[in-house]
């Protein structure tokens, strides 16, 4: 059999065996259907135009360091529309600080 640039990539019975044999459903977007999960599609739009493609990456330890640094600014410092324009570091806080206040129920 020739090899083609046009054939679907094998999966090794790596993570798929592994999922299944825990009993973890896998569930795969269709191709060309962005919808399916439009919060990873829109991630990897902002982590492409924003790191990926405003970098050249010297070396491995360098696109590690820059990737870091966008994903620190990413988490800590700028506000996501799906978090109520909140950064996910003060949803964090938020959500600890309900947990603390939280009535404990004592029998």
């Amino acid at each position: 059999m020739e090899a083609s640039l046009f054939q679907k990539p094998s999966i090794n019975a790596g993570p798929p065996v592994r999922a299944y044999d825990n009993k973890v459903t896998l569930d795969f977007s269709r191709p060309g259907k962005p919808t399916d999960n439009p919060f990873i599609e829109s991630f990897n739009g902002s982590f492409r135009d924003e790191c990926l493609n405003a970098h050249w990456f010297l070396s491995l330890d360098d696109a590690q360091e820059k990737i870091e640094a966008w994903r620190q600014e990413y988490n800590s410092f700028r506000p996501h529309s799906s978090l109520g324009n909140q950064t996910p570091n003060e949803v964090g806080m938020q959500v600890k600080k309900k947990e603390n206040t939280s009535p404990i129920l004592q029998f």
